[in-house]
């Protein structure tokens, strides 16, 4: 009946969304997304006005709001599989331009209108700072995150959800693997591929809002139980319908 987040607030949201009667608490209160803000209400309605037979495709990094004017919504590990099944030929991808763009590359009957979002840390990778990594590690197999940038992405041994690269790396011959996404995901590849190595492209691969949260808050939200996540009734309902369709068309 209590579930405490230790994520940022969309994740909480969404928790609280499809659990309306249990009390969900963020481990860290302050922690958010910015690409969740990316998208303004207004742009989504204007859109839909302009645009016929069009479904608007959230990313689950997005606020409650943004997921009740929505149809669906994704996850980076079945963006795909969904905006593939939904019937309407035109696809407003909200809020990360990125992974829109590398969805939208692999649906060519389907016509992509962009929002400009995008994730801080998965844009502060470049290029230039991967090709240095692979001149440094040769041997070493480049992972990448789709919220990253096209030029990116054109480097990449394997594209996927954190999901993904987790059991790329844990299953693929190679013993050595660049990692293009936010660093939190080391302790994990470490943890189930000890005797391989991983290495970063750079010194800003890390979520500042993620890194929030510590054992000291936990404590706190666990002892107190204050600030409990609070969605209103009316976006919770419409909200939940775009996480329930996600979950219907993932099957």
């Amino acid at each position: 009946q209590l579930i405490i987040f230790c994520g940022v607030r969309f994740m909480g949201e969404s928790a609280k969304i499809m659990n309306p009667n249990k009390k969900v608490i963020m481990a860290e209160p302050l922690a958010d997304c910015p690409m969740a803000h990316m998208i303004e209400i207004e742009k989504i309605e204007e859109v839909r006005k302009q645009t016929e037979d069009l479904a608007v495709v959230c990313y689950i990094n997005s606020t409650a709001e943004v997921k009740a004017h929505s149809d669906v919504c994704v996850t980076s590990s079945n963006a795909y599989q969904i905006v593939k099944k939904m019937p309407q030929k035109n696809i407003f991808f909200i809020p990360d331009e990125h992974l829109g763009r590398y969805i939208a590359a692999q649906l060519p009957d389907k016509h992509f209108i962009f929002n400009d979002g995008f994730c801080h840390v998965h844009t502060s990778i470049t290029a230039e700072s991967v090709l240095n990594a692979k001149q440094a590690q040769p041997k070493a197999k480049v992972l990448v995150h789709p919220e990253c940038t096209e030029e990116v992405i054109r480097l990449a041994d394997y594209v996927g959800s954190t999901a993904g690269i987790l059991d790329f790396a844990t299953k693929d011959s190679a013993d050595s693997f660049i990692i293009c996404t936010e660093m939190g995901i080391l302790y994990k590849l470490k943890e189930a591929n000890p005797y391989k190595k991983f290495y970063s492209v750079g010194h800003r691969q890390f979520c500042p809002n993620m890194k929030r949260i510590n054992l000291e808050n936990l404590y706190e939200a666990l002892d107190k139980e204050e600030n409990p996540v609070v969605v209103d009734q009316k976006i919770s309902r419409k909200a939940e319908g775009a996480l329930l369709k996600m979950h219907q068309l993932a099957d």
